[in-house]
């Protein structure tokens, strides 16, 4: 079991959120309106910095994984957008 963590800008979220679920991916958690600044520039969600971006994490098997990260590369090359993934491996517990 991976977790699996995706940063992508707010006004992209739903274009992933189908990404996802084409790929199988069952449920997730999003933490709306993330703020920061990193390679795209500051997002503030302010009036000088209005942009902001959403963080998406959800549990997936290796098989899922790799669609998900296959469909990621091919929407990201599509479109041009910079999405920001990372994987932890887990133990599940109950």
């Amino acid at each position: 079991m991976k977790m699996l963590m995706l940063i992508v800008s707010d006004e992209k979220k739903e274009e992933l959120e189908v990404l996802l679920g084409r790929a199988g991916v069952a449920g997730y958690t999003e933490i709306p309106g993330a703020r920061g600044a990193g390679v795209t520039g500051p997002r503030m969600g302010s009036a000088a910095f209005p942009k902001t971006s959403a963080v998406l994490f959800t549990l997936v098997d290796d098989e899922t994984l790799a669609r998900v990260k296959e469909s990621v590369r091919a929407y990201c090359q599509d479109c041009g957008e910079r999405l920001k993934m990372a994987v932890w491996a887990l133990e599940e517990s109950f």
